[in-house]
């Protein structure tokens, strides 16, 4: 695999008497998985849903109209565990001898290998992810127990989760193995902090998985914030309650210091800007973007892209004028 491979399904190209199977279908062939679909209406059943899998990792981000499902021993396949939230309205579960209900933005964790059965009373969003046992294990004490029971949206290590999450919910992100093998290793550190870590994964955790999420965090940070000229690496340690040499480290960690991917991020905006924004002056975009000194935009542009700013802005002029011509 290239990193996490993308998929998208919608029963809507589906005759309503075919949705549930082949909804049931597309679960088996992108996710794995194997159940059973009773929908509260067959005739007005709809589901669909983006899907990013690794060989290690497998999200599913969709939406369905209300049904109850479930796996009977016949249909486990996997060792893997899943843990899922219900986005936009209440679920409930039985699982392993537990119910549990769960409201929006819950999350419980889940065997594939042991018979559950799940509610949804109406219609919902809903996010889910899987990774394997053998993965999780080794780093909570009593795995066993966390089963069927419900994480609060207003649980902290959850939160952080959830943001480092939003990477495979972005296209073409993860998308080489290395990436995607490290995005796994990441999740699972975060989620074993979420279910509650043994001291040394707690340990690991904080070395691996939460520096992880902190460092994209910061990046995010950064591309929110380009534009501004006070962006420094003071201000990004100051937003988010760490030292400017504990930044300064993620940076230089992932491959480029601070002042690299801030600069990364000007330069690629201003190479959109100069094309979309024919009509104002170099200058003004320079500004725009967070620059302070034009020579130096200019040679770094230079030296970026192999060209000047002036050179980017007349082919686009040119390219425009040519479509005008062929009209």
């Amino acid at each position: 695999m290239s990193g996490l491979q993308i998929a998208r399904f919608s029963t809507d190209s589906y005759p309503a008497g075919e949705r549930v199977a082949a909804w049931s279908e597309a679960l088996g062939r992108h996710c794995g998985v194997r159940i059973d679909i009773d929908p509260r209406s067959a005739v007005d059943f709809r589901s669909s849903a983006k899907i990013a899998r690794s060989s290690t990792f497998g999200l599913i981000e969709g939406s369905t109209s209300p049904n109850r499902q479930g796996s009977s021993r016949s249909l486990l396949v996997n060792d893997d565990v899943s843990f899922v939230s219900a986005m936009t309205s209440p679920w409930s579960a039985s699982h392993l001898g537990r119910s549990l209900d769960l409201h929006p933005g819950d999350w419980s964790l889940l065997s594939n290998s042991d018979v559950s059965q799940i509610t949804i009373p109406a219609k919902c969003r809903y996010l889910a992810f899987t990774v394997p046992r053998t993965a999780i294990k080794p780093l909570v004490p009593d795995l066993g127990a966390m089963f069927a029971r419900r994480i609060p949206a207003s649980s902290r290590a959850l939160q952080m989760l959830m943001r480092y999450l939003d990477l495979a919910r972005r296209d073409n992100v993860v998308n080489t193995p290395e990436l995607a093998a490290a995005f796994s290793d990441h999740i699972g550190d975060l989620l074993a902090l979420v279910l509650g870590p043994t001291r040394d994964a707690a340990e690991h955790a904080k070395t691996r998985g939460l520096a992880a999420m902190r460092l994209q965090a910061m990046k995010d940070d950064i591309a929110d914030n380009f534009g501004r000229a006070d962006l420094s690496v003071h201000s990004v340690a100051a937003r988010h309650g760490v030292s400017v040499r504990y930044v300064q480290m993620l940076f230089e960690e992932s491959g480029c210091t601070f002042t690299q991917f801030v600069l990364e991020q000007r330069l690629s905006a201003a190479h959109e800007a100069l094309v979309a924004r024919l009509d104002e002056p170099i200058t003004s975009l320079v500004y725009d973007l967070g620059f302070n000194d034009v020579s130096y935009f200019n040679r770094s542009f230079r030296q970026r892209f192999g060209c000047t700013p002036s050179d980017v802005r007349n082919a686009a002029r040119t390219l425009g004028d040519e479509g005008l011509d062929r009209r």
